[in-house]
Formats: C-alpha cells, structure tokens, sequence
C-alpha cells in the first residue's frame, strides 16, 4: 500500500473498555463494542480548553479536562460492554455511586502520588543514609522514578483485560495514522499502519517524568515530605512544559522532534499493542463521525 504525505491533526483518543473515545475539533464520539457483537457509537460535545492561547497554562488545564472526560468515558463504555452486570446494580448502589466515585477518583490521584512522587524520594533518602551520593541524589531519584514508571505499565500488561484496552490503544493510533496519511478508512489500509504515535498520553507522562527530574534538580533537599510537598506545587509548571514539547513533537517532523519523541515511542511498546481487526473497526466507527469538514480545519494550529 502506497502512503500518501502526512499531514498533521489534532484529533486524538483513548482507549477504553471494549472501545475507543475519539476526540475531534468539535464532537467526541464512544464506540464500544457490544456483547451481541455490535457497534454501539455515541456522540458528545468536545470540552474546550479556555487557555488553549496560554502557553504553560494550557497543560495542567488539559491535564484536567482529559482526565475528567476521560474518567466519564471509561465508566460508560465499561456499562455497554458488560450491560448485565450494570443492570444488577440496586438503588441504593447508585446512590453511593454518588460518592463513590469521586472517592475512587481521590484515592487513585494519592496512590499515584505515593508511587510516583512520594516513593522514589523516599528510597533516594534511604539509599544516602548508606552511600554518599552527593550531587547525584535527584538523578537517582529519577532514575528510580522510571524504572516504577515502567514497571508498573509492565506488570498491568500482564493483566487480560488492561491488554485488550492496550490492543484498542493500538487501533486508534493506526486509525488516526491512517486519516494523517490520507489513506481510506479501511480495515485493511489502517492495518499497515504504525501503532506508535508521538501525540500519545504514555509518551506525555514519559515526557513529563524526563521534565520533573530537571525542574527538581533546584528543589532542595532536606525533609521527605517537604521536598514532597514542593514537587506536588511545581507539577502544573512540569505539565505545561511537557504539553508543549508534545505539541512541539506532534506539529513537525525534523529531526529535533524524532529525537525527542523517540523516548516515549519506545515506551508505547507497553502501552499500544497490534489490534485485532474488529477492533480496528471500531475504531475507524469512532473516527469518521467527529472528523471536521475540511481538511484545513483538521490540520495542525498552534490554538
């Protein structure tokens, strides 16, 4: 198959229960692959980024509306996949559901608190207790902090259902790889496609771990919580500046962007598995609808 140049979007996605959350200009459309073996699509307005001018700023807020979305896309898709066990719930389930799922939502930020921000300063100052490191204290810290990183997307691989959603992770980026290059919508023209792709949530956080070991070189050492607290206040300025470089990476091809996209393409090799080909159809099913009527308004802008 021949490929045509590639030109760049902004549309994106992510990979859910049994489905894909494609995200366009204007509309979102949920495609999930029902029980009877059908494509159940649904169609929600794109939340926009009030700071999307605002360099820096603009990060952290489209940290937060990706993962609010997000979290309302993965709750619903996991209903159209496993209707029966949605339907057994009580009234009294609901209602709880009320608090519930905040509360999961809080608990899961301070557990990635724990692993990711919390742990390696911790095992970095257990470690200077025996060995004098000297300078070389924030290095290993983040050295530590992505050898968890890359652990834990390890071991979740190894969980059936976490692998299928990384097997419709894969469809997206081919589908969308297909749309940039041009090439029909098929199942077969999306299946020569890459799997890998620099505007990617895995390489954002990758990009955003490389970050946070720079911009903690100038915290100063001292009390483990203390340091803690100070990397917890300076993560929106770590976002925004790894939101750019992706936005950076994604608007270009030269050899700058090849280079620094190169880290977080490697790791996707975790994160994005080779789709099956029913999954490829769902996710060429969540594309078409939120693609925008001209190609000059699909194409990339620094907005």
């Amino acid at each position: 198959m021949e490929k045509k140049e590639c030109f760049k979007t902004k549309i994106g996605g992510q990979a859910v229960i049994e489905g894909i959350a494609m995200r366009g200009p204007k509309q979102t459309c949920l495609a999930v692959r029902t029980p009877e073996g059908e494509i159940h699509t649904e169609l929600y307005e794109t939340k926009k980024n009030k700071l999307a001018k605002v360099p820096v700023f603009r990060g952290a807020a489209a940290m937060i509306l990706s993962l609010a979305a997000g979290y309302k896309y993965l709750m619903r898709a996991a209903d159209l996949a496993f209707p029966e066990e949605a339907a057994k719930e009580e009234e009294s389930e609901k209602k709880s559901a009320s608090w519930l799922a905040p509360a999961a939502g809080v608990l899961g930020g301070l557990m990635a608190i724990a692993l990711f921000v919390l742990l390696p300063t911790a095992l970095t100052g257990l470690l200077a207790r025996f060995v004098p490191l000297d300078g070389f204290k924030t290095l290993i810290e983040g050295f530590l902090k992505i050898l968890i990183f890359i652990g834990y997307l390890f071991a979740v691989t190894r969980l059936n259902d976490i692998k299928r959603v990384f097997q419709y992770h894969g469809a997206e980026h081919k589908t969308i790889a297909c749309y940039e290059h041009r090439a029909p919508l098929t199942v077969e023209s999306v299946r020569g496609f890459s799997r890998f792709h620099p505007r990617c949530g895995t390489s954002f956080m990758f990009i955003v771990i490389l970050i946070s070991i720079l911009v903690f070189s100038f915290v100063p050492w001292g009390n483990t919580f203390a340091r803690v607290g100070l990397k917890l206040l300076c993560l929106p300025l770590i976002m925004g500046i790894s939101y750019e470089i992706i936005q950076f990476a994604g608007a270009h091809d030269n050899l700058l962007t090849k280079i620094l996209s190169a880290p977080g393409l490697w790791v996707q090799r975790l994160t994005a598995f080779e789709p099956e080909d029913d999954m490829i159809e769902v996710a060429i099913a969540s594309l078409i609808p939120v693609l925008p009527e001209s190609e000059d308004e699909a194409e990339w802008s620094a907005s």
